[in-house]
């Protein structure tokens, strides 16, 4: 599995966590009971998938290395391993966080990276 995966978060919500050292999670992941997270080359759909026409969003690179256990691989969309995290994110493990700019048709801006 990859070392890296991405948080999609809502700016405001973000500077909390930043502010706290640590991210708990939305209010989906807390009633789910774990952090969702997309592998680099699940960014996009789900993107697509749960944000559309959604303004103000960052997009958090995570290293997974230091959250141990707490990371699990888990079947969801269409059979796809997405990466879970049952317990926080600490700001320590944040490598990157870029600003999701949302283009006139509702998607987001995306860097090349992301297929």
């Amino acid at each position: 599995m990859d070392s890296f995966a991405y948080k999609i978060e809502k700016r405001g919500a973000w500077a909390k966590a930043q502010s706290a050292g640590v991210y708990t999670g939305s209010a989906l992941d807390v009633t789910d009971g774990f952090i969702h997270l997309s592998a680099l080359d699940q960014v996009r759909a789900t993107l697509t998938m749960w944000f559309k026409d959604q303004p103000d969003l960052i997009l958090a690179k995570i290293d997974l290395t230091p959250l141990g256990d707490t990371v699990v691989w888990e079947a969801s969309r269409g059979g796809a391993l997405f990466p879970h995290i049952y317990g926080s994110i600490p700001m320590t493990a944040v490598r990157e966080v870029i600003d999701l700019a949302l283009l006139a048709d509702g998607s987001h801006d995306l860097p090349q990276v992301f297929p």
